[in-house]
């Protein structure tokens, strides 16, 4: 693994996610390298020659001098990398950037696919509205070791537990779902008992990583490739179609709020969870769009 330290001017971006008004990204790269990362595209700005997974570039910014002018806002830790990969445990810098955000009253959000968050719970549960989410695709441990480096998926539903049970907003990031793999009925029974929100999304292989999925999925469970060709090749919806389905029966036999507005989330926890659909991509886009407008 290659590890650099680099300056950077300002470690708070404006974002146009639906969900946040800044994005946060203590580093450049991760070391979890999940094979299908969305935000592998980001190699393209660095000068590594390492291949994506492989390199991770720590951020150091001027310490913020008016925190207080976040008051308010919402910030989305871990757009583009995982705040909480194993560098965070030497360097720090996730856990530097709360200390001097703390008491500024901005909203903060995190995602992660570890249980080193932890670690930072005391000062978390000090922000308003804290929030952390798990992402968890699969209840198979061989399957998640294909995928990622992150730690195990006990671990996972562990600390979404500890979380939920500090009074910090816990989210289960039901993410990418794998078509003919991922089981999201499965996956929300073990985690309805450790969490106030439920995310949906769908695997999306418009990335350059797109052709290496499909690949594993020929070489791994060639019964899927005529499946995976209706979904990515031919654009069909009809398995997310029948998948919402699912969800909206599953959903209402529980007694679980389901929702599909992108914008509603926002305030929606519950116990039992709240459940968000985020099967399509243009429609979150949009949602942006919206926001930005």
């Amino acid at each position: 693994m290659q590890i650099n330290e680099i300056e950077v001017k300002n470690v708070m971006t404006k974002s146009n996610l639906p969900v946040s008004d800044f994005s946060v990204n203590p580093y450049v790269g991760c070391s979890h390298a999940c094979k299908y990362c969305y935000a592998s595209f980001m190699k393209r700005f660095t000068n590594h020659p390492e291949p994506w997974g492989e390199f991770v570039d720590v951020k150091y910014w001027p310490e913020i001098k008016n925190p207080q002018k976040y008051a308010g806002k919402e910030a989305f830790f871990g757009s583009v990398t995982d705040c909480y990969q194993p560098c965070e445990t030497k360097y720090k810098r996730t856990r530097a950037l709360l200390e001097q955000l703390s008491g500024s009253g901005v909203s903060i959000s995190i995602a992660t696919k570890s249980d080193l968050v932890l670690r930072d719970l005391d000062l978390i549960k000090t922000f308003p509205n804290a929030r952390v989410s798990f992402s968890i695709n699969t209840l198979d441990e061989d399957f998640r070791k294909e995928m990622d480096r992150g730690v195990s998926i006990e671990r996972r539903l562990a600390a979404m537990k500890a979380c939920y049970d500090a009074g910090v907003q816990a989210t289960c990031f039901i993410s990418p779902i794998f078509p003919g793999i991922t089981d999201p009925v499965e996956i929300i029974e073990a985690a309805k008992d450790r969490c106030n929100l439920v995310w949906l999304e769908n695997l999306n292989l418009r990335g350059d990583y797109g052709a290496r999925i499909k690949e594993w999925i020929h070489e791994k469970h060639p019964e899927l490739d005529k499946l995976y060709y209706e979904i990515y090749s031919k654009k069909s919806r009809d398995y997310w179609t029948a998948l919402d389905q699912r969800m909206r029966e599953y959903t209402a036999k529980e007694g679980m709020p389901y929702l599909r507005d992108d914008d509603q989330h926002r305030s929606a926890f519950g116990d039992p969870p709240v459940v968000v659909n985020y099967f399509y991509h243009e429609e979150v886009k949009k949602s942006a769009k919206r926001k930005q407008d």
